[in-house]
Formats: structure tokens, C-alpha cells, sequence
């Protein structure tokens, strides 16, 4: 039962770091300087299936850093696993599988984190805003 929690924290530690990202790239940092009202309201945009998809559109995805690319295809790896541990009783999970995907998921979210300004600036908008 505790091994499913896992797949539901590690999808959200991602998703929270692309929430945060995608305020702070198009509103600024936490700070005096910076709208609560408008950083908040950009970090609770951020849409899971609409990130998803965005995420699997791989002619676009291969376009960024591979920091980026790799956080984007480990995003949906996640969300996937998330969703399996949330709503299938027969899956089975295990230690060893968990904690391999712990690393990945780390090392996503630190090469995502030292992707530059600009790069993540387009990730967040791709992500956030429907494409016309």
C-alpha cells in the first residue's frame, strides 16, 4: 500500500517544480517585487493533463535542452505511474523499482533546475498556454 504513496509523491514533486517554475518565469520570484495574487495565480494554471500532453509531443520536446526534454519525459513517466498507483488495485509495485525511479526523478528535477532563464521561460510557456 505505502509503495503506491511513493509514485503519488514522486509525480508531485514534479509537478509542483514545474508550478513553480512556470510562476516564477512568467511573474518573477516570491518577493516585495513580485504580485502574490499573480504569481499564485500562474502556479495554479498549470494544468495535468494539458502539461502531459504537451510533454508527449516529442517533435517539440526534442527541440529544448535535454534537461528539459528529460524532465518532460519522466513528467509523464510519472503521471502515468501516479495514475496506475491511484486507480489500479492489481498493480503491483516494487522496492527496488521505486527507488530507481526516486533517482530518475532527482536527476530530472536537478538538470531541469540548472537549465537556463530563457529555456525554462519557453518550457513554462508551452506548458501553461493552449498553442492557436
Amino acid at each position: 500500500m505505502f509503495l503506491r504513496r511513493a509514485y503519488s509523491t514522486m509525480y508531485y514533486a514534479m509537478f509542483h517544480c514545474l508550478a513553480n517554475c512556470c510562476a516564477n518565469q512568467l511573474i518573477g520570484r516570491r518577493g516585495k517585487a513580485t504580485s502574490k495574487h499573480a504569481w499564485l495565480q500562474v502556479y495554479r494554471s498549470l494544468d495535468h493533463g494539458y502539461a502531459r500532453s504537451q510533454c508527449e509531443n516529442k517533435n517539440i520536446l526534442r527541440k529544448f535542452p535535454t534537461g528539459i526534454a528529460d524532465f518532460g519525459t519522466v513528467f509523464v513517466s510519472m503521471q502515468i505511474k501516479r495514475h496506475r498507483a491511484d486507480y489500479d488495485p492489481y498493480v503491483r509495485f516494487y522496492k527496488s523499482e521505486i527507488a530507481n525511479d526516486k533517482l530518475v526523478v532527482e536527476a530530472a528535477v536537478e538538470e531541469f533546475e540548472n537549465c537556463s532563464p530563457k529555456d525554462k521561460t519557453a518550457f513554462a510557456s508551452w506548458v501553461l498556454l493552449k498553442v492557436r
